[in-house]
């Protein structure tokens, strides 16, 4: 059964060298959106989610809302795996994709074909799997010869429309997404949501960050609040 469980889940990090002005602490705050503790020596203590528990099953699709910095890619991070808990636990059942950065796992020197494979594989994809995919990946994209080049010579639309086809190429049980349709033009906006549709009526868990609360409501069923890194779960009508 895919399920997806926080228990009392605190992440901090130290930054060093913090020692400094009131505004450098600041600017951290705001940077981070985290509570800055005091540590001894040049150590200050960044707590970006504190005391986090829920539950996620089968048929969740949750909305995160918050502004720049209350917690929402360091939750998803953690999430993903990507982050450990300083303090509680994480426990997944089910395999997890994530679009969390434009460029994450690329590697801007090779071509669009081999960034394809490359990405697949770290989705947990199988060879034969990515070469069934190479092909639907190819008309989403509609990037033609530029798949033969490498990856810096695209524009941000291009390698938006690249990384969303890869990550959507697969049907995870745990779908993680960050921001995605604020990427690219018009048109590619209108292919992700339909394509979005699809995919998130077919994986098992969805978790969405977004800024756009008409978008949020559309995909979502639940939606979890994150301010100074502390989670509230509320309702569709209080944002």
């Amino acid at each position: 059964m895919v399920s997806l469980v926080f228990e009392n889940v605190t992440v901090s990090y130290p930054v060093y060298d913090g020692q400094g002005t009131s505004l450098r602490n600041h600017l951290l705050r705001i940077s981070t959106g985290g509570i800055i503790e005091g540590r001894a020596g040049k150590v200050r203590l960044v707590t970006a989610l504190r005391d986090v528990s829920f539950q996620l099953r089968h048929g969740d699709s949750v909305g995160l809302i918050g502004h720049n910095g209350a917690g929402k890619s360091t939750l998803l991070r953690t999430m993903a795996g990507i982050y450990t808990p300083t303090e509680g636990s994480v426990t997944r059942q089910g395999r997890v994709a994530t679009m969390l950065e434009l460029a994450a796992g690329m590697d801007m020197e090779l071509s669009g074909y081999d960034n394809i494979m490359r990405m697949s594989l770290l989705m947990g994809e199988s060879p034969s799997a990515i070469q069934r995919n190479t092909k639907e990946i190819e008309d989403f994209t509609q990037l033609g010869n530029f798949l033969q080049m490498p990856v810096r010579t695209y524009s941000a639309g291009m390698l938006a429309r690249l990384v969303f086809a890869i990550a959507t190429s697969t049907r995870p049980d745990i779908l993680l997404v960050d921001e995605v349709f604020g990427l690219g033009d018009a048109e590619f906006q209108a292919h992700a949501k339909q394509r979005m549709e699809e995919l998130v009526s077919t994986v098992g868990i969805f978790v969405f960050a977004s800024h756009f609360s008409d978008i949020l409501k559309r995909y979502c069923n639940r939606f979890f609040r994150l301010e100074h890194g502390q989670l509230t779960e509320c309702g569709r009508n209080d944002f």
